[in-house]
């Protein structure tokens, strides 16, 4: 069956300009970390998808390494892409990023100029793309010289493969010198992707300052903490969780003391008629410094319910201060 899109997307979702930039990102991004390989039904992914680009969803947040097996979310998305969404390619922000390991051999891993430029050249065949609108340095290598990694960016850049770029993961300072080097190269920093969420603040320190000095976007990724912040865990870990098979986010982390906090933002969740998903959402967004959230999905269910954030995105002064209180 032939994809029509909603036409009345843009009249579903808000819209943040990114930093300095002339780029706009939907309030709600969504992530192809998980749920998107071929271990995954192709079918399950393409509803997600055009789901999300009917609720008025631009952005689409892909990295090589993305899957399992890695690679795999690309070529899906691409698939997705020629069947239905191609004729919208000039409505879409499609980002991916390298950074990770991604081949053997001394080329498929980390920030050299050699792996940044063959892994987007090989980003590019799987979705099916002339270029990117963002390429991300998915995090710090301590061993190449941060010159040589943005000094890859900005090549990137101007061989046309990508429009904007960005870094993840990346630390205050280490942010600060790299965007100080895009800067002179003459290939600003569109966007940085750091981990934030209720229990994880730590960008509140520095980094969001740095950002907004710089004019520097800010994107977390992770906001419920891998599921943490829903109510999968409330009552225990299901068999089919994240938690129990993720090499990320370990049953172990899932700790009595954060579950007391998570049962205690719940209930500020339900006076305020929102799922604990969706305020946690709403949370992250209430900072203007935080020009979108990427959403991950295993099914459409999820990704309307996330979306439904956006029903209540104000805090009342009484509501920070308990939500505070829990999170200390």
């Amino acid at each position: 069956m032939t994809y029509l899109a909603n036409k009345q997307r843009y009249q579903q979702m808000q819209y943040r300009r990114c930093g300095r930039s002339g780029i706009h990102l939907p309030l709600l991004s969504l992530g192809l970390w998980h749920n998107f390989g071929h271990v995954d039904l192709l079918s399950h992914a393409r509803k997600i998808l055009l789901l999300a680009f009917d609720s008025g969803i631009t952005h689409f947040d892909l990295a090589n390494n993305y899957g399992p097996p890695p690679g795999s979310a690309e070529e899906n998305f691409g698939k997705i892409l020629k069947s239905d969404l191609a004729p919208h390619r000039a409505e879409m922000i499609i980002s991916t990023k390298a950074g990770y390991w991604m081949w053997d051999g001394p080329y498929g891993d980390w920030g050299s100029k050699k792996y940044l430029v063959a892994s987007l050249e090989q980003s590019l065949k799987r979705m099916g793309l002339e270029y990117v609108d963002i390429f991300y340095h998915h995090r710090p290598d301590p061993e190449t010289p941060l010159e040589e990694t943005m000094s890859a960016l900005d090549l990137l850049v101007r061989q046309g493969k990508a429009l904007y770029v960005g870094i993840s993961n990346y630390g205050a300072e280490e942010a600060a010198k790299a965007i100080s080097i895009l800067r002179k190269l003459g290939t600003p920093c569109l966007l940085h992707q750091p981990v934030y969420s209720m229990l994880n603040r730590w960008v509140e320190k520095d980094l969001l300052s740095v950002l907004e000095q710089n004019g520097v976007g800010c994107i977390p990724y992770s906001p419920l903490a891998q599921g943490i912040l829903t109510d999968r865990y409330v009552h225990g870990i299901p068999s089919d969780a994240r938690a129990s098979r993720s090499i990320f986010l370990k049953t172990e982390n899932i700790t009595p003391e954060i579950m007391k906090k998570v049962q205690r933002l719940t209930e500020i969740a339900k006076k305020r008629n929102q799922s604990l998903a969706q305020m946690a959402l709403a949370w992250i967004v209430k900072d203007s410094r935080i020009t979108s959230v990427l959403v991950g999905a295993s099914k459409p269910e999820q990704l309307a319910d996330s979306l439904k954030c956006m029903d209540n995105l104000q805090f009342s002064p009484d509501e920070l201060s308990a939500i505070e209180k829990i999170l200390q």
